[in-house]
Formats: structure tokens, sequence, C-alpha cells
């Protein structure tokens, strides 16, 4: 083991931290397991960003851990075998990294870093040594891609401002011509697909022009790059992207598609002659579950080729071969990895996991993978395995004391029937040896296009210990199981989403589950907008959590994220369909609400602005209704800062007990780093 630790970045703390990550925290003999608490839902352990080896003999993934003193959260990067015979161990060193990648024959790890405010390229080798750095661009680098020869890796980066207008920009003249430019509703800058030589370190423009690149993909041969890119930045019209093909000698660029609707995660077939992409459709934006397209690139042809699969894709790669593509897929609550055969479009479900199994990457010859699996009741690990189908094995063991020292709640599956007939799937979690006359808690997903999954809920957990029933529905206008059920709030925000949500409520009342008179609701993001227009509908709820709103559409249309309002949700604008936006709007009939209402909202979140629910909570208050409003300075639209996210759970545990329950709830104390545990 030393010689090994002596290759890589070693440092003091990567000793102890080896040592740490393998102690298992037990409880004393005889102790009785306890409930869930928001601290050890704080205090798990994250693994992830499992990275396998060309060749398949390794794994390199991420460990995040908390750090409560310094208000964040820490990353270190893990080696570990994939045929589980020796315990992973620390890999890069105390400086750590980003967006890794393996060289195509395996001898290097490149990755990103931070110097003097840019993120530059690192490279390692496998076997053994120090990082080294690789660019020195002017910029900070990008995203970023191996040639198939090893010898090259292409990086998008940012135009570079003269010396001059930099002296300027510092001296104040910062100025934001919004939708001007590269400028969208903040500071924008043009990009470039740049190469960069490992041998030399020598740096190639490949492209020179007034575009905002995204996706891009090298050809196997390294002579062309397929690149998706638009000439403006309007923060609603990413769908004017379109795909483009450069020949790298002579710098010419052809545009391969022409249409309104996005595409991305372009990646070239095996032959050089095709790419395999993502797009929801090939002419209007379309709300669809997104589609495998592939295209010829001599002759532009295209066509969906995953049709048939009800789902939502994610991650694909191609088969060594080019006769097929891999793929990690989600139908309904549970996520599998997917073969897709190219000639006859037939699709193939090669593992049958309950839960989430995600493959994050492929060896070389796709014969093995690195994935992530959990489900309701198992927090995430990391596996290698087999893909075609057979048993995988377990890399890590993350957070062991979640099975020894907590009880968990346990989830299954429920269907009902919404008011128009429609079947409805959700799941419903309830407290371990609890099934009647339970208080219940109503998550609402956020999207609309959001999902509830077969995955680990710590918050799930936590109210599950305090005694809730719970029910998620997946709602129509979720993704994960078909356009149609997708479509289905298409111009009806509000309508038939909010009834598959009471119907739910009232089938788990039905089954003697729930108490009617002890009900609240919960929802973030699309949740937090749908939870709102619940409680204006009804007096049902005695207490309600909404986290990241929006109350008022016509307000939101220019500072938000809103092109999905005016193409599906809602329709047209608020000048040409006034009389939706305004009725579509819980702010219209705040009036209505009785229940005690907890708003919640980062200060910094432009997915859905702030003040969409000061205006919520300015219109309780002026009602002089119960209502409480808690902002968070720094915070977007998923919260970052550990002592942040704390806050907002135990203050969302305290509304909901004393409105729904009638308890004067008070959190837990929050564990000292030096108290002391007991090691197994």
């Amino acid at each position: 083991m030393w010689p090994r630790i002596k290759l890589q970045e070693d440092t003091v703390r990567n000793v102890l931290a080896f040592l740490a990550f393998f102690l298992v925290v037990a409880p004393v003999e005889g102790q009785d397991r306890r409930p869930m608490t928001t601290d050890d839902a704080l205090d798990m352990v994250r693994v992830g960003g499992a990275l396998i080896s060309p060749d398949g003999s390794w794994v390199l993934f991420s460990k995040s851990e908390l750090d409560w003193d310094e208000n964040e959260r820490n990353t270190t990067w893990w080696k570990a075998l994939s045929d589980g015979s020796e315990e992973p161990w620390p890999f890069i060193g105390e400086d750590g990294g980003s967006a890794f990648q393996f060289s195509p024959g395996g001898e290097w790890l490149s990755f990103a870093r931070t110097v003097d405010d840019k993120r530059q390229l690192f490279i390692m080798r496998t076997n053994g040594g120090e990082a080294v750095r690789l660019s020195d661009h002017e910029t900070a680098v990008g995203s970023y891609q191996w040639t198939d020869d090893g010898t090259r890796i292409v990086f998008l980066a940012s135009h570079k401002r003269t010396d001059e207008e930099d002296r300027e920009h510092e001296a104040g003249s910062d100025a934001i011509f919004v939708d001007e430019g590269p400028n969208g509703q903040t500071e924008g800058e043009w990009n470039d697909l740049w190469s960069i030589e490992i041998d030399t370190k020598r740096e190639t423009r490949l492209t020179e022009s007034e575009n905002r690149i995204g996706s891009f993909s090298v050809a196997p041969d390294g002579h062309s790059i397929v690149f998706t890119a638009r000439t403006e930045n309007r923060r609603n019209q990413r769908n004017l992207s379109e795909i483009h093909l450069l020949d790298i000698e002579s710098r010419e660029i052809r545009v391969l598609t022409d249409n309104r609707s996005p595409e991305g995660r372009l990646t070239w077939a095996p032959d050089g002659r095709r790419i395999a992409y993502e797009a929801p459709s090939d002419g209007e934006w379309e709300l669809r579950l997104d589609k495998i397209w592939v295209m010829d690139i001599e002759s532009g042809r295209k066509k969906i080729v995953s049709g048939a699969f009800d789902g939502n894709i994610r991650q694909f790669v191609w088969a060594s071969d080019g006769s097929a593509l891999l793929f990690s897929g989600l139908q309904g609550t549970n996520n599998n990895l997917y073969r897709l055969d190219l000639a006859s479009e037939r699709v193939e479900k090669v593992t049958e996991h309950e839960g989430s199994l995600t493959p994050s990457s492929f060896s070389a010859d796709r014969s093995m993978m690195a994935y992530v699996a959990e489900d309701w009741s198992t927090p995430p690990d990391v596996w290698v395995g087999p893909t075609n189908g057979d048993n995988g094995t377990k890399l890590t063991n993350a957070n062991p004391w979640v099975s020894t020292d907590l009880v968990l709640g346990q989830s299954r599956l429920m269907q009902w029937e919404s008011r128009d007939g429609r079947e409805i799937e959700g799941i419903l979690t309830l407290p371990d040896g609890a099934s009647e006359h339970l208080p219940l808690l109503l998550h609402i997903h956020g999207g609309p296009a959001g999902v509830f999954t077969n995955t680990f809920n710590a918050r799930a957990q936590v109210w599950s210990g305090l005694g809730y029933a719970q029910l998620f529905p997946n709602v129509r206008g979720s993704s994960g199981y078909t356009d149609e059920l997708l479509r289905g709030n298409m111009n009806d925000i509000g309508g038939g989403d909010y009834w598959d949500l009471m119907t739910g409520v009232d089938a788990v009342i039905d089954q003697g589950i729930a108490d009617e008179d002890l009900l609240g609701l919960r929802g973030w993001s699309y949740g937090g907008i749908l939870g709102g227009w619940t409680i204006t509908q009804t007096e049902r709820f005695k207490g309600a959590s909404v986290g990241a709103m929006v109350s008022d559409w016509t307000s939101e249309y220019g500072p938000g994220f809103n092109h999905d309002v005016s193409l599906w949700y809602i329709g047209g604008t608020p000048w040409d369909n006034p009389e939706e936006w305004r009725y579509r709007s819980a702010l219209t009939h705040v009036a209505n609400v009785t229940t005690p209402t907890l708003i919640l909202h980062g200060m910094n979140d432009r997915t859905d602005t702030e003040p969409q629910s000061m205006m919520f909570f300015q219109a309780l208050r002026d009602q002089e209704k119960t209502a409480r409003y808690i902002r968070f300075p720094r915070e977007p639209h998923g919260f970052r800062e550990p002592r942040h996210q704390r806050t907002r759970d135990v203050e969302e545990i305290r509304w909901i007990q004393k409105y729904v329950r009638g308890i004067e709830w008070e959190p837990w104390t929050r564990p000292n780093k030096d108290s002391p545990k007991v090691i197994s």
C-alpha cells in the first residue's frame, strides 16, 4: 500500500482521510435505533462522479463530506479496483480537481483546477506521479475532450478582453447591455474551440466567430468537430442553437440543422460517419421527452431512433462496433441500463434494478460500467459491473450507520384515479410500524417536468421519523413516463395537476392511512408554485411550506425562466393572453388563503426570482393571514450553504408541526464535532 500512496499526490491529510473513510461508526451494544434527523441528512457522505478506466480495471470516484465550521462540503477523489479486492484509497491530492477524464489509452488522467481565478487543465500519469499543469490559457478553460489518438485535447474558452477593456472593466465600466452581443440578462462572452498538444502544450485556435458554443464532439479521426452554437444569448431562446460541423484543416463550418428545437449531447459513432444527439423534435420546440437522433453527416439525413422507449433518456454511448447505443433510462420511478439496437430500433432493458441504477461511465469496449445504485431505503453507493445485466461489485459503503443506527420509513408505489379518469402514480412513505390515522404531508415536485423516483430521500426519512405519512405524486406534467403524461398540463397549469394532488390525498385518506384533519403540504420550485396555487383553491391543509415559488406569472415574464410557460403551460404572452396569465397566478386568488403558510426563497435565485415570494407574503400579511417569510442571502435556486439548508429544513418542520399537529416543536441540537463516537 505504501508505494501506491507515495506515487500519488500524497499528503498527511490523504492518509488520515483513508483511515477515517472506512471506520464504521456503530451504536453501542444494545442501543436502540432512532429516527433520522436533519443533522443526519446533512452529515451523510455523498459519493458519485464514478469514472471507469478505459480497460475497466479501476474506478475513480468522489466523496463529499460536510465541514460545518466552514459552512461548506469538501470533495476528495478516491481510487477503487473494479474487482473490489482492496479498499479504495485517496488518489488526488488536497488541491483536488473537477471534470476528470481518462485519455483514450488510459495512461493519463486529465482534470481542471483553478489557477489565479482561471480554470486550467492538468494531467497526471495513472500509474503514479504528480499532476502537471497542461494549459496556461488566457481565459478560463471550459468543457473539453481528448482526441482518439490521445495526442491532443480540444476545449472551449471565452474570448479575452483587450488590456484596455480589462482596465476599464476593473475601473467600473461594466454596464450590461441586455440581450446585446454575447450578453443575456447578465454579462456574457463569446467562446471558441481550441486544441492543445499533450507533448508540447502548444495551443491552436480552431474557431474565431461570435458564437455561444455548447455541446461538442471530436470525430474519431480528429479531423472534424460537431458542435452546437447560437449567435445570441437571450435567456429563453436556447432552442435557437443549431448543430455545426467544423473541418479542422480548412476551418470551414457547415450548419447541419435549421429548426427551433434544442439539440445536445452530441457524440460521434465509431465509424466517423454518423453522430447521435438528443432533441425533443426537429421543427418547433415541442413538449416531449428527449429522443435520441442519429444523423448521417455527409447527407444530413436524420431520424429518431429511440421512439420505442417511453421515459427519460440520460447519458448514452455508442457500442464499440457502432451497432447499438447503451443508455441510462428512467421509466416510472426506476432507473436502469438499456440497449438500443440501431438496425431494428428495438430497446432492451439490460438491468432489472428496483430503484435507481445510474450508469455514469463505460469502459472503452463497453463491456463494463461504473454506476451509482440506491433505492428508497438504501443510500447511494458506487458500483462497477458488466453491461450484460450480470451482478456488479459494490465499491463503497459510504453511510453504513444508516442501516445500523436508524429506523427508516417504508415506501411503496400507489396508483389512483384523478378527477378526469387519468391514472396517476405516486410514492407513499409510512413511518415504521404505523399505518393508520396519521398526519399526512403532501410533497409536490419541481419542474413541472420533474419526477419523484425510487432513490434514497433523506428529507422523507426525517419526516417519517416525526410520524408523518407522506405522498409524493407524479402528477400530469411529470417526466419519466410518457409524452402523453408530460403534455397533460399543457395550457392547464394548476388545473388537472391540482386535481391529481387532491385525488391522491383522498385515496390515502380512504385507505384509512391519513387523518383528513391533519394535512400539510410542501414544495419547492414548481412544487412551491403548485403548492401556492393549491392553498388558494382549498382550505383542507392546516399548514403549508412553499419554496422558490412564482406567485404572479406576468411580473415574472421578463426576470425569470419562462419559455415553458409561454410555449406550453399557459400559452402566449401577458399581452396577447392576459386573462389566462392572470387567472393561473396564485397571487390573483390570494384572498382565498386560510392555510398558515411558510415561504422560503434564496435571494440570488434567477430561475424563480425572489420578489415573487415577497409579493405573496406581503399580500398574506396585508390581509392579516398567518404567514412567515424567510429570505436566504447568497442562495440560488438550489441552496448551497449547509447552515442555510439546516435553517430551511428545521424551520419547515417547526411550521408544519405547529399548524398541522399543534406541536410546539424544537429542533435537535447540532452535534459537536468533538463529541465522542464509538468506533468499531
